[in-house]
């Protein structure tokens, strides 16, 4: 592979990606919920406990810990999340995933897996999807910070 198609396909990631999270965000405007406390409440869901350290959370969502504060605030008040204090450790806060949340991201989640069908499986099929979901895994895997 020579430069400029090692160039052009990094472009076409780059591309790709963007045009769909374009869609998945406008399709979340029927929802209550913004983008990023879309992708704070999944990953809380998706959890063991529906809990995460704040700063783990923050890093997972590319935020810094100031920045991500003022939204776990935001989020908090809302009511679908709160932060529990670490018993074996002061210095650690988690956020938690409350009923309300829980119900709002179930509800985000099923609109948000038929917009990823018909947007993505529908043009890559199954098996380009995990092809390509194991490669981006590799490279953040390769390139996570920390």
């Amino acid at each position: 592979m020579d430069d400029g198609d090692v160039v052009t396909s990094w472009g076409l990631v780059v591309e790709g990606f963007l045009a769909v999270k374009r869609v998945l965000e406008a399709d979340l405007d029927g929802s209550e919920l913004q983008p990023v406390w879309f992708e704070v409440l999944l990953r809380l869901v998706r959890t063991p406990g529906h809990r995460l350290p704040m700063t783990q959370l923050a890093d997972e969502v590319w935020f810094s810990s100031g920045g991500f504060t003022k939204l776990a605030d935001r989020i908090a008040d809302a009511g679908y999340v709160e932060r529990v204090a670490c018993p074996g450790d002061r210095r650690v806060t988690w956020m938690m995933l409350t009923a309300a949340g829980e119900q709002v991201i179930t509800a985000a989640l099923e609109r948000h897996v038929t917009c990823l069908r018909s947007t993505v499986v529908d043009v890559l099929g199954e098996n380009q999807l995990r092809a390509v979901g194991e490669s981006m895994r590799a490279l953040r895997d390769r390139h996570r910070a920390g």
